[in-house]
């Protein structure tokens, strides 16, 4: 498995085709969500790509920072449906942190819009429930910070 981060600007036309095809299908498609899935902070953000060994995009991430210098927002977290239930969620968030904590060392907070399902899941990351449960395109979440270290 490959992980790859990069920047917008870097990202080939054929990644970006792959990453939203690939949000669409889960977050506008199977969740029955209609929104603006593509927004201005795919333009900011660091997008976190899981490749496996026949060029499959498994799993994705973005991280983007916030207004506080100290801080990066994780979101679109997304494993293929075709992948799931093999623990790549937990390798995408797991490789996410790592990248922070040694690329990015002057980040000290990451926070999360958490599906209320996976809270548990953030959870056993030491993410810590910072909000109520509240919908968001008629889906329940919560608001979740980590600390690091």
């Amino acid at each position: 498995m490959q992980v790859k981060i990069k920047a917008f600007q870097q990202l080939t036309n054929t990644e970006l085709f792959q990453i939203y095809k690939l949000r669409t299908k889960v977050f506008v498609v199977e969740q029955k969500c209609a929104y603006q899935e593509v927004d201005d902070d795919d333009l900011i953000a660091e997008h976190l790509q899981l490749i496996n060994a026949q060029n499959e995009l498994v799993g994705y991430l973005r991280l983007i920072p916030e207004k506080q210098t100290n801080q990066i927002r994780i979101g679109r977290v997304v494993v293929n449906p075709q992948f799931r239930g093999q623990g790549y969620g937990r390798t995408i968030i797991t490789e996410s942190l790592k990248y922070l904590r040694t690329i990015h060392p002057e980040i000290t907070q990451v926070v999360i819009q958490a599906q209320a399902y996976l809270v548990k899941f953030y959870g056993s990351f030491e993410f810590q429930a910072t909000s109520d449960v509240y919908l968001d395109t008629g889906i329940p979440h919560q608001d979740m910070l980590l600390k690091l270290n």
